[in-house]
């Protein structure tokens, strides 16, 4: 795949959240219409490999590419929330992240029975929280058809956690 424009405009913050994590900030990407226009381009390539009923974005910059990518696809949007921070029943879920724990939450109506979810999301690095939102579409008997993330930390083995699904990165970092 040739270089994409995003890939020049990503910034590192070191220790950020907390010390030794070397951050990957989107925030200059997201400035960049066309570099943001590519990245969605890309998902929307991916996804309609397998057609989706519903792009479910993770909070939060799964949000910021995931609603976007929806509506190119002309299909539904569900946010995958930190606990706590959604307005309705929720079903959720616990995981890993590189600096400690978390739990992801989705409404207990958001996935139908039998539709097809894309999971979208800046940054699969762990895989923990990708692997819960699986968990969480399934629960309600929906049906994964894929992962796209803007970037993957390669070193951080977080596909493995992904196995059996089909995933799209679109900037690797070893």
């Amino acid at each position: 795949m040739t270089r994409l424009r995003a890939q020049s405009l990503l910034r590192d913050v070191p220790d950020f959240p907390k010390p030794g994590i070397l951050f990957k900030d989107i925030t200059p990407v997201l400035a960049d219409p066309q570099a943001v226009q590519e990245v969605i381009d890309h998902f929307a390539i991916f996804a309609r490999k397998d057609p989706p009923d519903l792009v479910a974005g993770i909070e939060s910059r799964g949000f910021v590419l995931g609603m976007p990518l929806a509506l190119q696809l002309g299909v539904g949007f569900v946010p995958v929330r930190k606990l706590g921070k959604l307005p309705y029943r929720t079903i959720s879920e616990e995981y890993a992240l590189e600096y400690g724990t978390n739990t992801v939450e989705m409404h207990v109506d958001a996935v139908k029975p039998g539709q097809k979810v894309l999971v979208v999301d800046d940054l699969l690095a762990t895989g923990g929280t990708a692997a819960a939102t699986a968990r969480l579409v399934e629960r309600l008997e929906g049906e994964v058809t894929g992962f796209c993330f803007m970037i993957e930390l390669d070193f951080l083995k977080g596909r493995k956690y992904l196995h059996g699904y089909e995933v799209l990165s679109l900037i690797n970092f070893e």
